[in-house]
C-alpha cells in the first residue's frame, strides 16, 4: 500500500477508534528488492527450548505461531496461552508465522499443520502450556544460577525472574544466553487456573490496529519486483477441459504480457490486474464441456434422495431401536440442505515465482504443508526448493483447506521467469468452489410418556475427510459427515445413526465453516420442535427433560430461557425458536426472536446465545465468533444456495449470492459462562446455532414446519407445510 492509500484510510476514521497496542505485533512486510516477505526462523543467539519461543538479548520474544490467524482471534488466543505460561512481558511479546513443518507445527489433532474445525485452542492448549511452563523454569533456573539460590525461592513475572530475599531481578534477555545452556526439565506443572494473569482476560485483539490503518498484510498484499498480474478462467462446466482459444485480440492489448492455456483453464498475463482482466475478457475460448455439462440441480436432489434410501453404514447404535420405534407416537421426517459456496472476502490468490531450481509461493492458506507439498509436484521440484509465506487470511472458513489455487498459480507462474500474482475474480471463485456438500438427513423417533424413546437417524452425504484425509474415513463412516449425529446431547436410551456416502453428481466438496454439525445439528433440532408439538410440550421444556445428563446442556438452556424472555407474550405472527448443541466441545444454547410478514418476509428481531466453551481464553473473541457466526448461518438460512444448471454454477457474485446486510442484523446478546473445564472450539458453533434457531421461531409464529435450506417464503406466505 502506498502512502496516499494509508492516509486515505485513516482519514475515514474517527478518534474514537483509535486503539494502541497491547503487543507489539510483527507480520511481514511486503516484499523488496532482495528481501524476503517471511522472516526466516533462526534460533542463533536467541533462548529457544522448543520450537515455539525465541527470546533475544534485548528480550523481544518471538511466538512461532502454528495456527494461521483468518479473523478468528487465533493469534491473540495462542499468544495468551503460550505468555501465560512463560510470564513472558505481554508488551515485548511479537508472533510470527511457523514455517511449513508437520513434524514441529502438526496440529496434534489431526498431525498435520493445518487450521480448522474449531480446535486451534483445543489442540494446543496443554501443549503450549507446557512449552511456555518448561522455558519459563530454563530461565528461573539460569538465574538461580547466576545468583547461587535454589530456584524455588525464585519467582517469574513480566518477562523477569525475581528473588525476593535479596530483592534481585534478571530480565529474560539477560537471561537468554544462559537459559539456552540449560537442560530442558520433564514435566514441569503448568498453572493452577487461579493463578492465571492473561487467560480469562478480555484482551484487545491483535491484528485489529493494523486492520483499522491499512498496515495489515494479507496474501494479495504481496509485492515483488518485476512482478505481474494474472486472472483465470477455467471452464465453467465441472471436469471439462479446454478446447481452442483465440488470443490473437488479447496479446493487442495494453499491459498484456501472455496467454497461458493450461488443461482446463485458461491465464492471462499482465502488468496490472486491469490488463490481465480485460485481456481475459478479449480471449474467444471454447470448451471441451465433458459428461457433466448436461447435470442440473434436479438431477442431483433425484441422485440424492434415492441413495438415502439405502441402509447405511451404522456410526452408533444404543439399546434396541427396531422395538423402541413400534411402540408409541411415530414420527418421520427428512430434513435438506443445499450446496454453498465459502464466499470469503478477500479474492483467491496466490503470487508465485518459479526458478529452474526454487519455488517461492506468498499466499494465505489454512493448509502450509500441503500447500508446498502440492506445489511442489506442480513445478517439478524436490519439497526442500519450495518455500511458503503464510500471511493473514482475509477469511477462509474451509475453502483455503484446499491447495488448489496455489497449484494453478504454480503451473502459471513455471510459463515465465518473474513472479506472477494470480488473481481470481469473485465470479471464478463463486463458481468454481469446492462446496459445502448437499446433505439429506432422516429421522424416525418414537414419543412415549411425552419423551423421544426411541431415535433413528440417517445421514446421506458426501465424505469429505475420504478425500482429504483418508485415513479418517473408516468402515464407511465419514466422522465429520456424522458429528453432532451421533453425539446428540439428549438422554435416548434407544439411539441408533447410520451414514449413506453420496458423492453429489459432478461438483467438488469440502470444509464450509461449521462442516457436519452444519447438516446434523439443523436436523436434530428442528426435529425436537416437531416433537415437542407432537407431545403437546413447549420446546424448552420438552428438552430439559431429556438433558438429565448433561449438566453443562442443561445449565445453558435454564440461562437462555431466561435471558431471552422465553414464554413472555408476543405479537402476532412474532415467534421465539432455540436450539440446544454441544459442538466442538463447547455447549451453546441460542434463541432467535423473528417476526414474519404476510408475503413470507422475515424480520430479526432478537439473539440471544448462552455459550459454555471451558475456560475462555479470551471473552472478548468468543463473543465476537459467536456474533460473527451466527451472522454467517442465518446469512445461509435466509439467503445461501449454489444451484447447477447445464453443468455450471449459477450463481456468480453477491447479487445473486447474497449476504445478510448491516440493516438486516438484530441485536445479538451473548453470555459467556464462567467455567473451570478445559476450553472447547469456538469459531463454527455460532454458525449451526442460527439456522435451526430461525427455523424453530419461524414454526412458531405461523406453524410452518420447513425441512429445507434455504427458507422458503412462499410457504410462509401461503402457510403450507413444507
Amino acid at each position: 500500500m502506498n502512502a496516499h492509500h494509508s492516509v486515505s484510510r485513516r482519514a475515514l476514521l474517527t478518534g474514537g477508534l483509535a486503539t494502541g497496542f497491547v503487543l507489539a505485533f510483527h507480520l511481514p512486510l511486503r516484499a523488496a528488492v532482495n528481501e524476503p516477505v517471511q522472516p526466516r526462523d533462526t534460533t542463533e543467539g536467541k533462548f529457544a527450548p522448543n520450537t515455539f519461543i525465541r527470546i533475544d538479548e534485548t528480550g523481544r520474544t518471538v511466538l512461532m505461531m502454528p495456527q494461521v490467524e483468518m479473523g478468528q482471534g487465533t493469534y491473540t488466543s495462542i499468544s495468551a496461552v503460550l505468555a501465560e505460561e512463560l510470564d513472558a512481558d505481554w508488551s515485548k511479546v511479537e508472533v510470527q508465522h511457523a514455517p511449513p513443518n508437520d513434524k514441529l507445527y502438526g496440529n496434534p489433532t489431526f498431525g498435520l499443520q493445518v487450521t480448522g474445525n474449531s480446535n486451534s485452542i483445543r489442540a494446543w492448549w496443554l501443549p503450549l502450556r507446557k512449552a511456555g511452563a518448561t522455558a519459563r523454569a530454563m530461565l528461573v533456573q539460569a538465574a538461580a544460577s547466576q545468583w547461587g539460590v535454589d530456584a524455588a525461592s525464585c519467582t517469574a513475572s513480566k518477562g523477569e525472574v525475581a528473588h525476593a530475599a535479596s530483592g534481585r531481578k534478571l530480565g529474560y534477555g539477560e537471561l537468554a544466553l544462559a537459559a539456552q545452556g540449560q537442560m530442558p526439565p520433564k514435566d514441569v506443572a503448568v498453572k493452577d487456573p487461579k493463578d492465571f494473569v492473561l487467560i480469562g482476560q478480555p484482551l484487545k485483539r491483535l491484528d485489529t490496529p493494523d486492520k483499522v490503518n491499512g498496515k495489515a498484510v494479507y496474501g494479495i498484499d504481496a509485492i515483488l519486483p518485476g512482478m505481474k498480474f494474472a486472472t483465470i478462467a477455467a471452464c465453467p462446466v465441472f471436469g471439462g477441459k479446454v478446447g481452442k482459444v483465440d488470443d490473437s485480440a488479447a496479446i493487442k492489448l495494453a499491459g498484456v504480457r501472455k496467454v497461458v492455456v493450461l488443461d482446463d483453464m485458461v491465464a492471462v498475463i499482465g502488468d496490472h490486474m486491469w490488463a490481465a482482466k480485460k485481456g481475459l475478457e478479449a480471449l474467444k475460448i471454447e470448451w471441451n464441456e465433458g459428461a457433466n455439462a448436461g447435470i442440473t440441480t434436479k438431477d442431483i436432489w433425484e441422485d440424492l434422495r434415492k441413495a438415502s434410501q439405502k441402509d447405511g453404514a451404522v456410526a452408533k447404535s444404543d439399546g434396541d431401536i427396531a422395538k423402541a420405534l413400534a411402540s408409541g407416537d411415530r414420527f418421520e421426517a427428512a430434513y435438506e440442505l443445499p450446496f454453498l459456496a465459502h464466499a470469503s472476502m478477500e479474492p483467491i490468490n496466490a503470487t508465485v515465482h518459479v526458478k529452474p531450481d526454487s519455488c517461492e509461493i506468498w499466499t494465505g492458506t489454512q493448509i502450509m504443508t500441503r500447500v508446498q507439498s502440492e506445489a511442489a509436484k506442480a513445478a517439478g521440484l524436490p519439497i526442500d526448493k519450495v518455500i511458503v509465506n503464510n500471511h493473514l487470511l482475509g477469511g477462509g472458513f474451509g475453502r483455503k483447506l484446499e491447495p488448489d489455487m496455489v497449484v494453478a498459480a504454480v503451473k502459471i507462474a513455471k510459463q515465465v521467469d518473474y513472479p506472477v500474482k494470480v488473481v481470481w475474480t469473485r465470479e471464478e471463485d463463486i463458481q468454481h468452489d469446492v462446496y459445502r456438500p448437499v446433505y439429506r438427513d432422516q429421522i424416525t423417533a418414537s414419543l412415549v410418556d411425552g419423551k423421544v424413546a426411541g431415535w433413528k437417524y440417517k445421514v446421506a452425504g458426501s465424505a469429505v475427510l475420504a478425500r482429504w484425509l483418508p485415513p479418517a474415513f473408516q468402515k464407511g463412516i465419514d466422522i465429520d459427515a456424522v458429528d453432532a449425529a451421533v453425539d446428540a446431547p439428549y438422554d435416548f436410551a434407544n439411539f441408533h445413526v447410520e451414514y449413506v456416502r453420496a458423492e453429489p453428481l459432478s461438483v467438488p466438496t469440502g470444509f464450509w465453516r461449521g462442516v457436519g454439525p452444519n447438516n446434523n445439528v439443523f436436523a436434530v433440532e428442528c426435529a425436537m420442535d416437531e416433537l415437542a408439538r407432537k407431545a403437546g410440550k413447549d420446546p424448552i421444556e420438552f428438552r430439559k427433560s431429556m438433558l438429565t445428563k448433561n449438566p453443562r446442556m442443561l445449565a445453558v438452556l435454564n440461562q437462555v430461557a431466561e435471558k431471552s424472555g422465553w414464554g413472555e407474550p408476543l405479537p402476532p405472527r412474532v415467534g421465539r425458536g432455540v436450539c440446544v448443541q454441544p459442538s466442538f466441545a463447547s455447549f451453546i444454547a441460542t434463541v432467535v426472536e423473528a417476526e414474519i410478514d404476510d408475503v413470507g418476509e422475515i424480520a430479526l428481531r432478537r439473539i440471544t446465545s448462552v455459550v459454555d466453551t471451558g475456560i475462555a481464553v479470551n471473552p472478548d473473541t468468543v463473543k465476537a465468533q459467536i456474533e460473527g457466526g451466527l451472522i454467517f448461518g442465518l446469512t445461509a438460512a435466509l439467503y445461501g444456495e449454489i444451484t447447477i444448471d447445464k453443468g455450471r454454477v449459477q450463481q456468480s457474485n453477491f447479487h445473486d449470492y447474497r449476504m445478510m446486510r448491516i440493516n438486516e442484523t438484530p441485536k445479538i446478546e451473548v453470555i459467556v459462562v464462567k467455567s473451570g473445564e478445559a476450553p472447547g472450539g469456538i469459531g463454527e458453533a455460532g454458525v449451526n446455532a442460527g439456522p435451526p434457531a430461525l427455523r424453530n421461531a419461524i414454526y412458531a409464529a405461523t406453524g410452518v414446519a420447513l425441512r429445507r435450506l434455504p427458507i422458503d417464503r412462499k410457504l410462509l406466505a401461503a402457510g403450507k407445510k413444507a
